[in-house]
């Protein structure tokens, strides 16, 4: 049978040859033809001669994906079994039981239950192991392995044996798994008496209808005049999604985007449908080096009709537009088929992967390659480099101890502990983690042993061994040991000094375990430059309508 269908495809691929005659061999049918034979018979030799059984499917699969490789990351083959992946990416929705997991040296674990979902209504906890799953044997599966199998069809019964701390026995947790559907408006509130706070975590099929009822509540709820829209970390998703969201702030019949590809129908123009809904609210939109694609479109169309003052960090910069094609045997390509640019005309794409350097690398677009453009009201910006916001506020934090902590994945295993032996916490609005408990962290890295190299000490290193081979290291063995005393770690000392940002992400890791994400959210709101600058601008309308060149 296998040999049969070896025969069909080089049968196939031969009429495809035939069919482009004798034109020249630049000819792009011809190349197309070519290489499809040549990958045909290696793989038809492969088959028939080498000295092991094959995995057809992951050699093939290994191929497509170092051929796309070569493109850009967005273009992506996605098999049959990552159909579920692909739903979820466009719709939000998955049937299963609403928990995030993570790998740990134990097993996968719980880290993240969903407020509301059918995990957390079954006290299914953050830090439970996983031991089986409708008992199946699962402590040796990877993480990918483990969320298969708690997919599934909503209504079926899942059974699940769990290892949490503080029991000495198994915990048994049997109930339906269900269709999760994430809300793509993560938070939403009135932040003070007449300014919104909506959080858009991406652009699935959904977020602009949420997000409209959620703005809806504010104003009548709260009475509202302003709105801050938060688009930080959001990756993006689909561009109608993007483009109804500034319908509901821009007149009827505004251009918000446009494509531009290879085939006509990836060109069009994206324009408003409707009468803005929410023309009256004064608008900040805030964005970070993690807002990209749709989020950039949503923030970059609102700065260039003067429509929202954006502020925090220069964006992600992605302006590539993909398409989700069938390829047969229930497989998909997300394959880029275009790029956006937004109503002053700039494409805010930051890296050119059409060019790649000789060593495969691609470079981000030099400021001198960059173009200068109008907003509605006159004001300059720039294209190739993300959206700059017209109030950048950098994140000043450094890398320190308190991310190796991270890494290590010890706040996590520290509110395991924690958790199991208090029932409760303060609010997120009220919540301080007390010097007692600071000091019990402390005593917890000691039991684990925590240790860390830092980049720094990372680098030295290698400076060392270079060094070595060019024979310095003798001559300036003095001020190499110095710098290697100065650059060691001292675990205490850095707690002890970098005691702020330690005890905020200690803090958010504890605070998501009793308030789940709202709660957290929450408690930033405490210490966020970005919504406190919003707020500032918002409160004072002359400097609004300055910035903004009203």
């Amino acid at each position: 049978m296998r040999k049969t269908v070896f025969l069909y495809l080089l049968l196939f691929v031969a009429n495809i040859t035939f069919a482009a005659g004798n034109n020249i061999p630049n000819n792009r049918t011809f190349r197309i033809s070519k290489n499809i034979a040549v990958f045909n018979a290696v793989l038809r030799e492969l088959d028939l001669n080498y000295v092991d059984t094959l995995n057809y499917d992951k050699i093939v699969k290994t191929a497509i994906d170092q051929m796309l490789d070569k493109l850009d990351p967005y273009t992506v083959y996605m098999p049959e079994e990552e159909t579920d992946d692909l739903t979820f990416m466009t719709t939000g929705e998955y049937g299963g039981i609403g928990a995030l997991i993570v790998k740990t040296p134990e097993g996968v674990c719980v880290s993240e239950p969903y407020e509301g979902m059918p995990a957390q209504r079954n006290d299914v906890r953050a830090g439970d192991l996983i031991l089986s799953v409708d008992g199946v044997d699962v402590i040796k599966m990877d993480v990918s392995a483990v969320s298969a199998r708690l997919k599934g069809t909503p209504n079926t019964q899942i059974k699940l044996k769990l290892k949490r701390i503080g029991e000495n026995r198994p915990v048994e947790k049997v109930f339906l798994r269900e269709k999760i559907q994430i809300n793509p408006i993560h938070y939403s509130a009135a932040i003070d008496d007449k300014t919104g706070y909506v959080l858009i975590g991406e652009f699935t099929d959904r977020t602009a209808s949420e997000f409209k009822s959620a703005v809806n509540d504010l104003v009548k709820n709260n009475k509202i005049e302003s709105l801050v829209i938060d688009l930080r970390n959001n990756g993006g998703g689909l561009i109608d999604e993007a483009v109804k969201i500034a319908g509901f702030f821009v007149p009827k019949g505004t251009e918000i985007v446009k494509t531009k590809g290879k085939k006509e129908e990836d060109s069009r123009s994206y324009k408003t449908t409707y009468e803005p809904v929410f023309g009256q609210l004064n608008v900040v939109v805030l964005v970070n080096s993690g807002t990209a694609s749709a989020s950039e479109i949503l923030a970059g169309a609102l700065q260039d009709l003067d429509r929202a003052v954006i502020i925090g960090e220069r964006t992600f910069g992605k302006g590539l537009v993909q398409n989700i094609r069938p390829v047969g045997y229930g497989g998909h390509l997300k394959v880029t088929t275009a790029k956006y640019y937004i109503p002053s005309g700039r494409c805010v794409q930051a890296i050119d992967y059409s060019h790649r350097n000789e060593d495969g690398s691609v470079g981000h677009v030099p400021d001198s390659l960059t173009s200068e453009f109008k907003t509605q009201n006159g004001r300059k910006v720039r294209d190739g480099g993300g959206i700059l916001p017209d109030k950048v506020i950098t994140d000043e934090r450094k890398l320190n101890i308190a991310y190796y902590i991270f890494a290590q994945n010890l706040y996590f295993e520290y509110a395991n502990q924690f958790c199991s032996q208090h029932s409760s916490i303060a609010k997120p609005a009220e919540f301080q983690l007390s010097d007692v408990d600071y000091a019990d962290f402390r005593e917890f890295l000691k039991k684990k042993n925590f240790k860390y190299n830092s980049q720094t000490q990372k680098y030295f290193d290698d400076l060392l061994e270079v060094a070595g081979y060019e024979g310095l290291d003798k001559e300036a063995k003095a001020e190499f040991d110095a710098l290697k005393t100065k650059l060691a770690p001292d675990v205490d000392r850095n707690l002890e000094l970098c005691k702020e940002d330690v005890s905020e992400l200690l803090s958010l890791e504890l605070i998501r375990r009793y308030y789940f994400q709202k709660g957290e959210i929450e408690y930033t709101f405490r210490t966020d430059k970005e919504l406190k600058q919003a707020l500032e601008i918002l409160k004072d309308k002359k400097i609004y309508k300055q910035i903004l060149n009203l």
